[in-house]
């Protein structure tokens, strides 16, 4: 299983991260991987990704700790993976996103790039258009 663990911090109060977080439809705006996200019911959610070029299905279970975390877990489908996402207070204006991901590599190009930390890359450069987009300016990801 490979793991990937990556944090940011943001000027916005830990609501406003949140909330932007879950409203799952806007995931595919600052994650690179994600072509959509479809709410099923409260819990469940089923995704369309693409990873390093093949597109993938699966549906994903969640349990939220509003203004705290997200967990989840995917079940069936073309991936098995599981992470979370926290959410902590630095101040009434600032937070820290930690992302951590588990996911079991399939594959060559897959296995390789676990261990040559390419998905660490991947979810940092998410991260830094995660802030960007929540404090309001262009983002500096080029890389």
């Amino acid at each position: 299983m490979a793991r990937v663990t990556e944090k940011i911090d943001l000027n916005v109060p830990v609501e406003q991260a949140y909330a932007r977080w879950t409203h799952l439809e806007s995931l595919p705006e600052f994650l690179e991987f994600v072509d959509s996200v479809t709410k099923i019911d409260e819990t469940r959610s089923h995704w369309k990704v693409r990873i390093r070029g093949e597109a993938r299905e699966f549906d994903v279970i969640m349990e939220q700790r509003p203004n705290e975390s997200i967990s989840w877990t995917s079940i069936g489908g073309d991936e098995t993976h599981a992470g979370m996402v926290s959410f902590d207070a630095l101040s009434d204006a600032s937070c820290r996103v930690t992302v951590r991901l588990d996911w079991a590599a399939e594959g060559l190009v897959e296995k390789t790039g676990a261990i040559f930390g390419v998905d660490d890359h991947v979810v940092k450069r998410d991260l830094r258009k995660f802030r960007d987009m929540m404090e309001g300016r262009a983002s500096d990801v080029t890389d």
